[in-house]
């Protein structure tokens, strides 16, 4: 997934890049990861990065990293230090993809020109609170008895999924007209 911003700010841009490690590498490629992520730091305009590591019965790991911007992950993907280290990557992986998202807007389903930052932060506080308040009330009674971590994880899958293709989309087009409108732009 890859969505580009006409905003003439620069966006930050948000890579996660999922691999299925070879479950006898996980060791080599979580200190992979570490290197990775501590040179990546060290760039200009990095923002963050972290590892999402696997659940039981998995081997595909998450790697997410942001940049203040396009130009700054550009000069960070093109390092000749960066390619170095991906050459210790073949060996320890079996597959892997990539998604790329600029700004908050690609967490709306689609790009929303010149749309004030505070506003989508608004609205998506509004859809993570509708989201939540009705899982605990509606789910939280069925899966009382399960472990903390697998109702973590429940809660942030329906969350998410929940936001990315329902309740963003809908928002958006209910408060299109204010996203786009007015003061604060």
């Amino acid at each position: 997934m890859s969505t580009r911003t006409t905003s003439s700010t620069p966006q930050p841009v948000t890579v996660t890049a999922a691999r299925v490690v070879r479950h006898d590498r996980r060791e080599a490629f979580e200190e992979w990861a570490r290197d990775v992520q501590a040179l990546a730091a060290t760039y200009p305009g990095h923002l963050g990065s972290s590892t999402l590591r696997p659940g039981a019965g998995s081997d595909e790991y998450h790697l997410v990293y942001r940049f203040a911007d396009a130009d700054s992950l550009a000069a960070w993907e093109r390092s000749a230090e960066r390619a170095q280290l991906m050459t210790r990557l073949a060996d320890l992986v079996e597959d892997e993809r990539y998604a790329r998202v600029e700004g908050l807007e690609g967490f709306f389903g689609r790009t929303t020109p010149a749309v004030p930052v505070w506003r989508l932060v608004v609205l998506t506080v509004l859809g993570v609170f509708l989201l939540t308040s009705s899982f605990h009330l509606v789910v939280d009674p069925f899966v009382a008895d399960w472990p903390w971590p697998a109702r973590l994880l429940l809660s942030a899958a329906v969350v998410v999924n929940g936001l990315r293709f329902v309740v963003m989309p809908a928002l958006t087009r209910v408060f299109g007209s204010w996203l786009r409108s007015g003061p604060g732009r």
